[in-house]
């Protein structure tokens, strides 16, 4: 497994940026002004991840996803121990990421030891031009998480 620093042409991974923010729009808010990461196994990227410091000592995981063929083996789990180590020996204080009410992202973060910090009423009403699903259930609210490093 190999972690590499993406500086350029970050667009090449959209299609699996758009798994855990589908909409394109939404992805070019954080993409260039965040600093990207991709996992690689057996010369395949398996994972990107993508963060910005919102305020000093403060990261926010704006995405995280995982090749389809790679789910549910422990390589979001490991894409997200990579990140909390840089960010930590970068002094980051701490580590923020939103997502949707969805019991399987949520319980995703909360057994990563993220904490639940605060609720942005009506995110993804207001600011997708079509409804997000996920799990079945439509996503009104943003969720935030934190995570101290």
């Amino acid at each position: 497994m190999n972690f590499v620093s993406i500086k350029e042409n970050k667009k090449r991974y959209l299609e699996l940026l758009l798994l855990a923010d589908e909409q394109e729009s939404m992805v070019d808010r954080y993409l260039e002004r965040g600093e990207m990461y991709a996992m690689e196994e057996d010369g395949e990227t398996v994972a990107v991840a993508v963060v910005t410091e919102e305020l000093p000592g403060v990261y926010e995981l704006k995405n995280i996803a995982v090749s389809p063929s790679w789910q549910k083996k422990g390589y979001g789990k490991r894409m997200l121990d990579f990140i909390e180590g840089r960010y930590r020996r970068a002094g980051g204080r701490s580590l923020l990421v939103g997502t949707g009410d969805s019991p399987q992202t949520v319980g995703f973060y909360e057994h990563c030891g993220f904490s639940y910090s605060h609720r942005v009423v009506g995110f993804f009403t207001q600011n997708y031009d079509h409804p997000i699903v996920e799990d079945g259930k439509l996503l009104v609210d943003m969720l935030y998480f934190r995570k101290e490093l």
